[in-house]
């Protein structure tokens, strides 16, 4: 667990430990959560299907393609939940593989329509 106050940047790095050099890392998701098992009921999105939730979200330079830096400001849920639990989805692809998840970047999906 890291501790912060509200309001202070929280920093995070994510690592791929491979030996292949030709791997990249992408975010896709990320979102909280007061409760460390469910992530579908009450939660917050910083980042979903690799779309900026959250404004206080910034990514960081990293020198490797395998490594990926961001921050985003810690908060507290509504009742003073004292605990913020993170849950990150990230996609691993070939390097310049350009039709792969990590080169879509921001992915709109569409809903369905409902039928009558």
């Amino acid at each position: 667990p890291y501790y912060v106050d509200v309001n202070q940047d929280l920093f995070l790095e994510a690592y791929l430990h491979s030996s292949d050099p030709n791997l990249v890392l992408f975010l896709d998701t990320c979102v909280a959560s007061p409760t460390p098992h469910n992530f579908t009921t009450v939660t917050y999105d910083i980042i979903r299907n690799g779309c900026v939730r959250d404004s206080t979200y910034a990514t960081y330079y990293s020198p490797y393609t395998y490594m990926i830096r961001f921050k985003f400001r810690a908060f507290q849920f509504i009742r003073n939940n004292p605990s913020v639990y993170l849950q990150c989805e990230l996609a691993v692809c070939r390097a310049y593989d350009y039709s792969s998840r990590c080169y879509q970047g921001c992915v709109t999906r569409s809903k369905r329509e409902a039928s009558s």
